[in-house]
């Protein structure tokens, strides 16, 4: 990582994102305890998570504006768009104005896939393969690592002066992530060209995706995990509330509990994709995500705290695997629709996990909903451990031409 952050452009990159990730973790985890707060129900604050995740459905459409528009105009665009997204929470007063909250969670959404889409695409034009894992794997370090200090900052700002105050500060965030955008140096790759048929377009990502075997069996194994992964949206607050008889603000604590394991997680997986490759390091992380959520059933603030670092430690070498592999194995023309398809393959299993983890948590135990994750997580983790090798990228290039 040494090598990455010898780079002015990339330290003002990763800066900028670094601000910007410490207002999202804040805002996020707040939405949730905020709804929480208005109306009492687990189920209405994971329907926060729920409209937050739907916007992936609709990816292809901005994968397909990130190809074709300059891509550090369009992310600095974003940023500001979203800063004054913020400013409408300050209208939020009771249980009456929840509409105002999933709203402004819907547009959030929106603009942050259409911003990730974008940031994976100019990461990929800014370092070489040989450094995209470690760049990803930085990247994540620092997403996840946030969560040690932004969702306790988060909920300690909205226990002593409201949500309001929050969502200012992450306005803030967003305004400083879009200047330090402006400040460093980027040659635009080249872009997608016009074509006649807008179906075949749209869909350029999605195609890629179904050629390119290692992409395919990625999707499959990782998809079917998200259809239980939504589950946890609401099950947190649940564990929190009737486990471990915690107020909602303690959602925070345990955000930071998985940044430990984030950080261990980021730091260790460019390494370790080296020796196992990306598809392998994708079923370990998927299967250590299932097994640390298991301990969830303990009542014990100690044991859910480690276990939760544990999932941490996972979810960031699935999540690692999965953006190098989609970057190396996708040329830069269809970057942001690759990258927008494969957020729509995962965003659809995991908004029904959300909505049917919602309804489930007013009918059954959370334990029977704990357990079958767990299930599903160690056997999609199984699938992809015994996928044959990889193949390179070099491999796959027929594949984009057919």
């Amino acid at each position: 990582m040494r090598a990455l952050f010898a780079r002015k452009d990339l330290r003002l990159l990763f800066g900028g994102q670094t601000v910007s990730m410490f207002g999202d973790w804040m805002m996020i985890i707040v939405l949730g305890i905020w709804a929480k707060t208005l109306t009492g129900s687990s189920s209405q604050a994971g329907l926060v998570f729920l409209v937050f995740g739907v916007t992936g459905l609709v990816a292809p459409f901005g994968g397909l504006v990130v190809d074709r528009l300059p891509k550090r105009p369009l992310m600095i665009a974003t940023q500001l768009a979203l800063a004054g997204v913020m400013c409408l929470l300050l209208f939020v007063h009771d249980r009456g104005d929840m509409w105002i909250i999933y709203s402004v969670t819907l547009l959030y959404g929106l603009g942050g896939d259409l911003f990730a889409a974008s940031r994976g695409a100019m990461l990929k034009a800014m370092v070489d393969d040989e450094l995209l894992a470690e760049a990803n794997g930085a990247y994540q370090s620092i997403r996840e690592g946030l969560r040690l200090i932004a969702p306790l900052a988060g909920a300690g700002i909205f226990a002593a002066w409201g949500g309001s105050v929050v969502a200012m500060v992450d306005a803030a965030t967003f305004v400083v992530s879009a200047a330090a955008l402006a400040a460093l140096t980027f040659v635009e790759p080249a872009r997608a060209v016009k074509e006649h048929h807008f179906i075949k377009e749209i869909s350029a990502g999605l195609t890629h995706i179904a050629r390119t075997r290692v992409l395919r069996e990625l999707t499959i194994g990782l998809a079917t995990a998200l259809l239980v992964a939504g589950f946890s949206e609401t099950l947190i607050f649940a564990v929190t509330s009737d486990a471990l008889h915690r107020s909602p603000s303690f959602v925070g604590v345990l955000g930071t509990a998985q940044g430990v394991g984030a950080i261990a997680g980021g730091v260790t997986s460019a390494w370790l994709m080296r020796r196992v490759g990306d598809v392998r390091l994708a079923g370990i992380g998927v299967a250590l995500f299932g097994i640390g959520d298991l301990f969830w059933m303990v009542p014990s603030v100690p044991i859910v705290l480690a276990s939760t670092a544990v999932a941490g430690v996972g979810i960031v070498w699935a999540v690692v695997s999965l953006s190098t592999a989609y970057q190396r194995r996708s040329p830069n023309e269809v970057q942001g629709r690759v990258a927008a398809a494969a957020n729509m393959l995962f965003s659809l299993p995991q908004t029904i996990g959300i909505a049917v983890g919602a309804a489930l948590i007013t009918v059954v135990d959370f334990r029977v909903e704990i357990v079958t994750m767990t299930v599903v997580f160690l056997a999609s983790g199984a699938y992809l451990l015994t996928r044959r090798p990889e193949e390179t990228t070099a491999e796959v290039e027929p594949a984009l031409a057919a």
